[in-house]
């Protein structure tokens, strides 16, 4: 009996163990889609004020000549 509550403990352990390691990596997961997500929107937004600058300053240029 007592081997039987052993291995049944060592299961349970391990089943646990299991769970918590693929919490972590579903963890990780959405931590890299979020950061992923954030540079994007960085990119975009960066992207946009370059042009708008680039245009503003052609304008500018064009009014000096």
């Amino acid at each position: 009996m007592f081997h039987s509550l052993r291995a049944f403990a060592e299961r349970t352990v391990a089943r646990l163990h299991s769970a918590v390691i693929d919490r972590e990596g579903a963890t990780a997961i959405e931590y890299g889609l979020l950061a992923a997500l954030i540079a994007v929107v960085i990119i975009t937004a960066v992207s946009s004020v370059g042009t708008n600058l680039g245009t503003t300053f052609n304008a500018v240029a064009n009014k000096l000549t």
